[in-house]
């Protein structure tokens, strides 16, 4: 039911995950809806794409325009209904000194949450209505990470988005189940990408991005409620989320980045 998706709708295709995972559905027979704020880059992996035997349509704009992905995301629906919608894109903005972490926290939230909003409930309305009914071949997937297991010190704004839409998500596949469409949380730990490029700490088992888009495309596939890779950070998040206070409080420091104690008074 889910492992062959005809039509696919990805958000934050110019880059990164995004981009891997369109790669890897590209082929023929398959309609790819990609959506980016790069022209240039989604313009290249659109052209990938369809080297590979797709059929590609593009939207260029930003998940935080909620008009503007919901007229997208209605419209591609119109044309080939669709079957796979993953709300990949995401930012990690952060902050050094205090005078930093509104902004930081309400940009992560305006694009890792309500920009998940704004693409799964569109797709979410349009797959509900179709018949026969339960639907047997729709189902959409939200962009989580490891991070989102528990807050963390270096990441507060990121880890806090992450953990919103990760437990959105878990809610919406129960409250999902007996419509058939399916939802999936995607947790992955550091895998190459723009994002990661700009980030000068420490990445423990870092993924390539076609990798990590083979993992995601498996476990969507068999419906997985959560798909968390690599299996090592698997097993730290879930001793993470298990730890007494006091040694969270002893392991949850910044560690790789300025801490925000040295930063001078703003």
């Amino acid at each position: 039911m889910y492992d062959n998706p005809e039509t696919v709708l990805i958000t934050g295709a110019s880059s990164g995950i995004g981009a891997a995972l369109a790669r890897h559905y590209a082929a023929a027979g398959r309609t790819l809806f990609l959506g980016g704020r790069d022209q240039e880059r989604l313009d290249a992996v659109a052209q990938d794409c369809r080297n590979r035997g797709a059929s590609v349509s593009t939207w260029v704009g930003d998940v935080t325009d909620e008009a503007g992905i919901r007229d997208w995301i209605m419209s591609c629906d119109d044309d080939r209904p669709l079957n796979l919608v993953i709300a990949n894109a995401g930012v990690a903005p952060g902050a050094t000194a205090v005078g930093g972490l509104h902004r930081a926290a309400v940009d992560a939230f305006a694009v890792n949450v309500n920009g998940v909003f704004n693409t799964i409930h569109p797709a979410l309305e349009a797959m509900t209505k179709r018949r026969p009914y339960p639907v047997r071949d729709a189902q959409v997937a939200v962009m989580s990470s490891v991070m989102g297991y528990v807050g963390t010190a270096r990441s507060p704004a990121y880890s806090a988005s992450k953990a919103a839409v990760k437990h959105y998500g878990q809610a919406l596949r129960g409250a999902f189940r007996g419509t058939g469409i399916g939802v999936s949380v995607i947790c992955p730990g550091y895998v190459g990408s723009a994002l990661t490029a700009q980030n000068a700490s420490y990445m423990p088992f870092l993924m390539d991005p076609e990798k990590a888009a083979a993992t995601i495309a498996q476990g969507l596939a068999r419906n997985k409620p959560r798909i968390t890779f690599p299996w090592q950070m698997v097993i730290l998040a879930r001793l993470a989320i298990n730890l007494p206070g006091f040694l969270v409080d002893r392991l949850n420091k910044p560690w790789g980045v300025a801490r925000l104690e040295d930063q001078p008074d703003t």
